[in-house]
């Protein structure tokens, strides 16, 4: 599902990952009472390192944790331990919408509260940006913010640093969804899929689908694969196309990667966008939406003759103008969207080629069951690392933070 706002914020570095550093934890069968079906639970690594950060307690009670959103579902233990440390209040959906919620916040209706728990991203929402306007109510003894989501472009978390508040994002517990799916988009666009799974309907244009999808189809062995961002989910990426596909693999991303990681991945680094993208057969973006659009209409004469793209990071990172452009055009193959910049909408000049030249899926790569157990898992991990004094698992603003 999309975040609230799907727009780039002009602080953030260019193609800079921000997915955490260490690969996806291994996982362990555990069973959760809340769940239909037995999920695996990500064992997050573990951070002992002290922070300067001191957690006001007022008359003895315990430090107050504003849950925004649903209920926590699956991590019950979790929850429990984290609900034994905090005073755990949960404002009603109604006091959630941003009139509302302002007016609570100028009334200090839940005191003087030290962290928000975000653990959905589908709720906890209902505000809307998290800009100025909100970050400037906020009290003084507020510390963390965790949230569920990959993405942060709907909260200014470069403001709430300077106000001292840590954000934590949730995309360790996202990276092996998003990883699996885009391995899923990156097919669909050397096998023709849109094109085979719309002429089904019909037995006309099966048989035609049948006879002339094997002019428009190739293996993905040998095939360059250029990936813009090589976080966390990059490499999840490049480690499935190279080891399963005998893709090569190409990346761009402004800080390159030690030699070990590139050896392990067999990865080769290219010192610019331009280079990346002129000698791919596929590009796949994963890099954070403060990259602003980096598929524009000058990027897009760099692509190959029947190139592919694949997104499974931000739409605000795409002119989707000049990408409907280079579809006309015949200038570039196929493309597969999971994410589009007016979403819940998608281009209505894009959508023509759904069925033929292009894949679009509503925001799902990250979309799992097992992404909501880690979103609520490492949600509370951070809140209740950030408010012991400890190191946060996922924080994404500590250079802005005072």
């Amino acid at each position: 599902m999309a975040e609230p706002v799907n727009t780039p914020m002009n602080t953030a570095p260019p193609t800079r990952s921000t997915s955490p550093v260490p690969p996806l934890p291994t996982s362990t069968p555990q069973s959760h009472a809340s769940s239909p079906t037995s999920t695996r639970t990500p064992q997050w690594p573990a951070h002992s390192r002290a922070t300067s950060l001191t957690v006001p307690v007022y008359g003895g009670l315990k430090p107050v944790v504003l849950h925004i959103g649903d209920p926590v579902k699956y991590n019950l233990e979790t929850y429990a331990e984290f609900s034994a440390q905090f005073d755990v209040v949960r404002p009603s959906a109604e006091e959630r919408a941003r009139p509302a919620f302002i007016a609570a916040l100028k009334e200090k209706r839940w005191g003087d509260f030290a962290a928000i728990f975000r653990p959905f991203w589908s709720t906890g929402g209902e505000m809307g940006n998290w800009d100025a306007e909100l970050i400037h109510l906020l009290p003084d003894s507020m510390r963390v913010f965790a949230s569920a989501g990959s993405g942060f472009d709907w909260a200014d978390v470069e403001l709430l640093g300077q106000k001292g508040i840590i954000y934590c994002n949730s995309g360790l517990a996202a990276a092996e969804a998003v990883a699996d799916f885009a391995v899923a988009l990156i097919i669909s666009t050397f096998r023709a899929l849109p094109y085979c799974i719309s002429s089904a309907a019909s037995p006309t244009t099966f048989q035609a689908a049948h006879e002339h999808a094997t002019a428009l189809s190739h293996n993905l062995r040998g095939h360059v694969l250029g990936l813009v961002g090589f976080g966390n989910i990059g490499q999840q990426i490049a480690h499935r196309c190279a080891t399963a596909f005998g893709m090569e693999i190409t990346y761009y991303d402004i800080e390159r990667k030690s030699g070990a990681v590139e050896a392990g991945l067999h990865a080769r680094y290219c010192m610019t966008l331009e280079s990346l993208i002129r000698g791919a057969d596929c590009i796949v973006l994963c890099t954070p939406s403060g990259a602003g659009q980096i598929i524009n209409a000058d990027s897009l004469r760099w692509f190959k003759p029947g190139a592919r793209l694949v997104n499974v990071a931000r739409g605000a990172l795409v002119d989707e103008e000049a990408l409907a452009d280079a579809l006309e055009q015949d200038r570039i193959g196929s493309i597969a969207l999971d994410v589009h910049a007016n979403e819940p909408s998608v281009s209505e000049r894009l959508s023509k080629f759904a069925g033929s030249k292009a894949l679009f899926t509503c925001h799902n790569a990250g979309g799992t069951v097992e992404t909501h157990v880690g979103f609520e898992e490492l949600c509370m991990r951070n809140i209740m690392a950030v408010l012991s004094g400890r190191e946060p698992v996922t924080s994404v603003n500590l250079q802005w933070l005072r």
